[in-house]
């Protein structure tokens, strides 16, 4: 007898998802779709628990350079066999989550940007050999992930600059250019305002997106999701390439949280089928 999948109920890594044993629903139409739409700066917003972040993650592992084509298989994405030659395991990827940037002041919540900044940037450490990269360039990606006393040291300039830094590094070493995911980009924000620190926070964010989003000639794409659409003016200033999907919108629909077949499936796989008359 074969064993049913296990349910995947906090997990958010797709490898994970793939190789544990758990039930997976398939939203691998979402990178066909994401290349179709050959948006430059892509913003999703969605609510809270609609697979966000489970969706950051698969993009990272299809995308990124030494991609495992076998976690693909048997998904809608593997059929598409021209996009998946073309654009599986081709790029460099910067994946970064913003959701425990968080803190009681701005100096505390700026802390923890540099850690995560610090120790995505750390997965990169081949840079520091690579023959394509100049000796103060390196020093720019050292500067990227130095610490003391066990913590990512970073000024302001060098966080500001840092995305931008990464993404024109690997382009450098990889001769590809970089696609940059941004997981949660709002929490810092909502929490600032929580905490009475968003001027700065406001600031730090438009500063860092503008630089890695706005004329860098080393990004391919980027992808944002969050839950809030954050005014224009307010952190995106000057970018005229944001292409906003919200869940009013019919484009990406099904690329996010459940739909009615999703639900009745899933139900159907675990002996539920009197649930989903509940339900409806």
């Amino acid at each position: 007898m074969v064993k049913p999948l296990k349910l995947p109920v906090g997990i958010e890594n797709f490898e994970e998802i793939r190789t544990g044993g758990y039930y997976y629903v398939d939203k691998t139409k979402l990178i066909e779709q994401l290349f179709a739409s050959g948006g430059k700066v892509n913003l999703f917003t969605r609510p809270r628990r609609f697979g966000k972040t489970l969706n950051m993650s698969m993009l990272k592992c299809f995308l990124e350079i030494g991609a495992k084509p076998s976690l693909f298989d048997g998904l809608y994405i593997s059929e598409n066999k021209q996009l998946c030659s073309s654009f599986m395991g081709k790029y460099p990827v910067v994946f970064i989550t913003l959701k425990n940037v968080d803190g009681l002041s701005f100096e505390e919540a700026k802390y923890r940007f540099v850690d995560v900044i610090g120790s995505e940037a750390s997965r990169f450490s081949f840079l520091l050999d690579s023959d394509r990269i100049s000796s103060n360039e390196k020093e720019m990606y050292k500067a990227i992930i130095s610490m003391s006393e066990g913590s990512f040291k970073m000024n302001t300039q060098v966080l500001l600059r840092s995305l931008k830094t990464l993404s024109e590094l690997l382009y450098k070493h990889y001769d590809k250019k970089t696609i940059i995911l941004i997981d949660e980009y709002d929490v810092p924000l909502d929490k600032a305002y929580q905490s009475g620190f968003y001027q700065e926070m406001t600031v730090l964010i438009r500063n860092l997106f503008n630089n890695a989003l706005k004329t860098n000639d080393s990004l391919l794409f980027a992808v944002l999701t969050g839950c809030l659409r954050i005014s224009k003016e307010s952190i995106f200033t000057g970018l005229n390439n944001l292409n906003v999907m919200t869940i009013a919108d019919e484009y990406f629909s099904d690329c996010f949280g459940f739909t009615d077949d999703e639900v009745k499936g899933l139900l159907e796989y675990y002996g539920l089928e009197n649930s989903w008359k509940t339900v409806r």
